[in-house]
This record gives C-alpha cells, structure tokens and sequence, in this order.
C-alpha cells in the first residue's frame, strides 16, 4: 500500500484519525483477499459521505441560483454528483493511485473502475466529515467538485438526455421511443447493463451503465447525437 501522507499532501489535509483515511481507501474486494486487514470496506462511509455531499452541493446550488426552479436545480445538482462526474474529480485527486483492490478488480480499469473511484470519493468525504466536521468538508468539496459548475453550464452536462429524446422523437417522428435491456451481468453489488433505445423497430442507440436508468440515460445521449438532435 503506498503511503496515504502523500495523499494528505497532494489534497492539503491531514487527517487526526488516519484509520478513517485507510478505510476510505479499501474496497470490499481487497478484504476477500486480506481477512486480516485492520481496517473495514468503505461503503459505511460511503453511505455516509453521500449524504453529506448532496447537502453541501444543495446548499451552494440553492445560494447561487436565487431564481432557479427547483427542477433545474435537481438536474444541476445530479450533473455534480453522478459517477461521471466523481470519479473524473477522484482521478484528479490522484485517488486512483491509492485505492486497495483485490487482483481481479485492480485489473478491470474500465466502466467499473469508474464507480469504485466515485464511490471512494463518496468515502473520503463521509471521512473527513468524520475527522474534521462539516465545514471542513464543505471547503473541500467546494475545491475538489464544485468549481465544476462552470463546465456543467458550459457543456449542458444538467440535461435530461432521454425527456429531451422522447420530446424530439415526439415531436420528429410522432413515435415515443421505447428502451430494451440488451445484455446484463454481474453480481448484486455489481450490476451491468446495455440498453438500446428504439424508434419504432429501429435501434438508434445503446448505454451502458450499473442501473437501467443510467445505461438508458447514455443509450439517449447516444440517441440525440446519432440523429443529430442535439
């Protein structure tokens, strides 16, 4: 394992319990292979920093936005905290360096890789919230994540890809597409799935991701661009 002091540094915090630190770190896979390890897996922090980060993101967005509806600010808030986006920002952190796998998971740096270093971001909130409260966690999160805001705008990342397929088909093609899981696989905890979005009989685009609602919201990005919708 390397040496989590050169994480500190790289994020300009010190933690009081470096316990929290480690934990944040270990995934579930890495305790089947390491029984002994003297710390658990991350999904309790996780769990925790979930919540900390959706209050910390709905806060800045209420303040900023006076005179948005709060329907625009439920998508600007999901652009911020979907697993695109945190594990980009974790990747940036360098936590990619200092995430604990088993061999299996350490090999697959794909789609799957980029939901364990979201949710390790999740972890190392829900850490620091843990050691140092919640302004602590605020001012990070306001460093790490929400200086992305400008990028969400600039990019339209806040937009609801399959309300706006199922407008331009309507409005188009006169048909409601229609979405169909093509393939899954994986465990519980671990779920993949490909859906294809469909006009009438006609394929128009697959998504992937660990939930139908995410693999359908790509499939409809996918959508847009291929009959330039956009």
């Amino acid at each position: 394992m390397k040496d989590l002091s050169e994480f500190e540094e790289k994020i300009n915090f010190k933690f009081k319990d470096a316990r929290l630190l480690k934990e944040a770190f270990t995934h579930r896979s890495y305790l089947n292979e390491n029984p002994s390890w003297d710390v658990g897996q991350n999904e309790r922090l996780e769990f925790l920093g979930d919540a900390v980060l959706e209050l910390i993101v709905t806060e800045h967005l209420y303040k900023i936005f006076p005179d948005k509806p709060e329907g625009e600010l439920t998508s600007f808030r999901a652009a911020l905290v979907n697993a695109n986006m945190l594990s980009e920002v974790a990747r940036e952190l360098g936590m990619n360096d200092f995430i604990l796998l088993s061999r299996g998971e350490a090999k697959d740096v794909g789609r799957a890789r980029q939901y364990i270093l979201a949710n390790a971001f999740e972890a190392l909130i829900g850490a620091i919230y843990l050691d140092q409260g919640y302004e602590v966690s605020k001012d990070f999160i306001e460093k790490s994540l929400l200086t992305k805001m400008q990028e969400v705008l600039e990019k339209k990342l806040f937009r609801d890809a399959k309300s706006l397929f199922q407008e331009r088909a309507q409005e188009i093609s006169g048909v409601t597409p229609t979405y169909e899981v093509l393939k899954e696989w994986g465990p519980d905890h671990n779920k993949h799935f490909v859906v294809g979005v469909y006009i009438g009989e006609k394929l128009i685009g697959e998504g992937e991701g660990p939930s139908k609602q995410e693999a359908q919201q790509q499939a409809a990005e996918i959508g847009l661009k291929a009959q330039g919708w956009e």
